[in-house]
């Protein structure tokens, strides 16, 4: 497996003869000369503060410079996992292997057709088809991905959404990597593409109940979603009306259909905010009506079933509440509770059908689903497990007396499940099959209480093989997140089982930042509290080598995204605490990029981490900011992952924090960085190709385990 797409012919000699050497010889290579970046000292000052950036410079992806430097990181890291090639092809095997390679989605019904998603063998991308009337009928495909994927490096299928009459195909695709998908349109009927095609949207195409229109959001320079247009299948799309304009840059904007399928809404979100407009589907030229005005700190959704709306809101509620008012009315004062508030429970989403409703909770960190009919009789679904992970799935058939729900555990593969309302009865449709065999009495999972420094439980999940020993000489392998109130659920990964059955434990921290423990919880993590979320991690790292897990030379550390930021954080303040970590597409130049307000997703979450152009928040974010607090010491061996197109996390924080790093820290222990000059922050696609680069990682953490095999 190699990393180096248009190296410079320096490094592609070197690298040639070094294979040929490791073949000849077999012994491990010890040395290769590593990537010095180049230094420019670029000064940033505000609040009377002065930062030195060296490395600002690589903020420029069309600089043949920095592509050249990238194309070296990853012969660096090639060169130097070289002796691991063989773990790694036996690792990318073992993944693959797993995978059913001939498999099908459980197929569902909606407006006269089933739905189904199907692989074949050897094949990177799903082919998406329907059938008529009955699962037995002649299949239609709507899209091949194959086939639209053909002699690109990168393809994704967003949304497929049908018109009513089920004649007219909207779908979107992105080729770069960017998250801006083109809709394009396809005659059902005649099997042609439409000749509109719109560019730069979310992916999503929601279509009015006339048949005639659909409606888009579109992004700005910094990909915020910001307009939403009205187009007219058939038309030129330079002539869709923009319907509404989101000016506020905090804000994103989005539109879907309501369940009951008699409105069109427009929604406005921020972290601490939102704002709904609305508009009968059948008339989707009509004039939109404001729902409820946005007040900061009024968080608040929609939804309409039984002619009246249904609002999930914080409204008095920090955990969150249900309310409805009628069409009409729809100002807060008009709102009335349906489910209360509670101390206790988390209250996360509600899915409406004709007859009954199904309420998504949380409670001390384990997701609930609880369905309430219209006769007033109210349930839990019981699943026979303590700790797992249960979400509504696919139901888009609103006047259904079957539930469809997902359901998976630590030690339970992912399945889908139906749960009959009337007669309570919970039915295995599918669980994912694990090529080779599996065997759950082999596996053990934990949930366990750490007590943090401030005296807060935090919830851990841990899973690990029967045999393994806690006799503080184990491996293992922590992984947290913590922000944006997305909950950490215990799910279950095949795999992961490739490091079980090497001996390794694996443990979820579920810190503070995330919503796990309610509202609270997540408000605990972020802001001026953020601190606290690096703590909990290091807590439960701690209670792991205490409890005798494993040992400080003995445990890993891995986290992405705003879990990359974790993993810098962490290793300023704790480094003894790891052998070492992995950062995959790490947002670790926290003041820099939210002093740039050009930059994808800035705007929108002031709210989450704070605005440095605020002197307080500048300083405490500054306090906590990975690559602004990196220090003269030893640092745990590192793996550090981006992509080149990156929308979320912009390549060159993780290529900053890398050069910085390299030049600063006092140890000789492995610092590598694999940056995928072709996908963004969801790395490769295709349904084999991403595995190359889980083997990667594996492979980097059994090394440095000294686990050969």
């Amino acid at each position: 497996m190699t990393f180096y797409p248009k190296i410079c012919n320096k490094f592609a000699i070197i690298i040639f003869f070094l294979q040929i050497n490791m073949i000849m010889s077999q012994k491990k290579i010890t040395t290769f000369p590593i990537p010095v970046a180049k230094t420019i000292d670029t000064f940033m000052t505000i609040h009377g503060d002065t930062r030195m950036d060296p490395y600002y410079w690589l903020n420029n992806r069309e600089n043949p410079e920095v592509v050249n430097y990238l194309n070296e990181e990853n012969s660096y890291l090639d060169a130097g996992m070289l002796h691991t090639k063989p773990l790694q092809e036996k690792l990318y095997n073992e993944l693959v292997g797993r995978i059913k390679q001939t498999d099908m989605s459980v197929p569902y019904f909606y407006n006269g057709y089933w739905y189904i998603s199907k692989f074949e063998e050897g094949k990177q991308y799903a082919i998406s088809l329907r059938k008529k009337g009955t699962q037995e009928a002649k299949e239609e495909i709507l899209i091949d991905g194959n086939k639209r994927a053909e002699g690109k490096s990168y393809y994704s299928l967003g949304e497929i959404d049908i018109s009513p009459n089920n004649k007219i195909m909207a779908f979107s695709e992105d080729y770069v990597s960017r998250r801006q998908y083109t809709i394009r349109f396809k005659d059902l009927e005649t099997g042609r593409l439409l000749l509109d095609e719109i560019p730069n949207t979310s992916g999503s195409a929601t279509w009015s109940e006339d048949n005639k229109y659909i409606f888009y959001s579109v992004k700005d320079e910094s990909l915020r979603e910001y307009k939403i247009f009205r187009h007219k299948v058939g038309e030129d799309p330079k002539k869709d009306v923009e319907v509404y304009h989101e000016k506020d840059e905090s804000f994103s904007v989005g539109i879907f259909k309501s369940r009951s399928k008699k409105f069109l809404i427009i929604g406005s979100f921020s972290t601490v905010s939102n704002e709904f407009r609305y508009v009968d589907a059948k008339k989707p030229l009509g004039d939109w009506k404001l729902f409820q005005p946005r007040v900061r700190d009024l968080e608040y959704s929609i939804d309409h079933a039984q002619d009246k709306f249904y609002i999930v809101t914080n409204l008095n509620a920090k955990n969150f509440k249900v309310a409805t008012c009628g069409e009409k009315k729809t100002l807060k004062e008009n709102w009335v509770d349906l489910v209360p508030h509670r101390e206790d429970v988390l209250l996360e989403d509600i899915t409406l059908f004709e007859s009954f409703y199904v309420l998504s909770e949380r409670k001390m960190g384990i997701s609930k689903i609880r369905v309430v009919q219209n006769t007033g009789t109210d349930n839990y679904v019981d699943f026979g497990e303590e700790a797992y992970t249960a979400n509504v799935s696919i139901n888009p058939e609103f006047n259904s007396s079957k539930l469809r729900l997902s359901f998976t555990s630590m030690t339970t593969p992912n399945s889908v499940m139906e749960y009959d309302v009337n007669s309570r009865k919970l039915t295995l449709l599918k669980e994912q099959e694990v090529v080779g065999g599996y065997d759950k009495s082999m596996y053990k999972s934990e949930r366990i209480l750490v007590k943090s420094r401030d005296g807060k439980d935090i919830p851990m999940s841990i899973v690990y093989r029967k045999d393994f020993k806690k006799n503080g000489k184990g491996y293992g392998l922590q992984y947290g997140y913590g922000s944006y109130g997305y909950s950490m659920e215990p799910y279950f990964s095949a795999d992961r089982l490739s490091l079980l059955d090497r001996g390794m434990f694996f443990a979820i921290a579920h810190i503070r930042g995330g919503q796990e423990l309610g509202r609270a919880w997540y408000e605990d993590g972020k802001m001026f509290n953020k601190k606290n979320t690096f703590n909990d991690f290091i807590d439960c790292s701690e209670y792991l080598v205490k409890e005798k897990y494993c040992d400080k030379s003995t445990l890993f550390a891995i986290g992405g995204s705003a879990g990359g930021l974790l993993m810098g954080a962490v290793i300023n303040l704790r480094p003894d605490l790891y052998k070492a970590v992995i950062a995959s597409v790490p947002f670790v130049d926290v003041v820099t990029t939210m002093l740039d307000e050009t930059i994808p997703l800035t705007t929108g979450e002031f709210d989450e981490w704070g605005n440095p152009k605020n002197e307080e928040s500048y300083w405490y974010m500054k306090s906590y900011s990975p690559y602004d607090n990196i220090e003269k010491k030893g640092y745990p061996a590192m793996l550090v992952t981006t992509g080149l197109h990156d929308s979320q996390v912009q390549y060159w924080e993780p290529a900053k924090w890398v050069a910085r790093l390299r030049a600063t820290k006092t140890d000789n222990r492995p610092l590598y960085m694999f940056c995928n000059m072709s996908t963004g922050h969801g790395g490769a696609s295709g349904r084999f190709e991403r595995y190359k680069e889980v083997a990667l990682e594996y492979a980097f953490l059994l090394d440095q385990a000294g686990i050969k095999e």
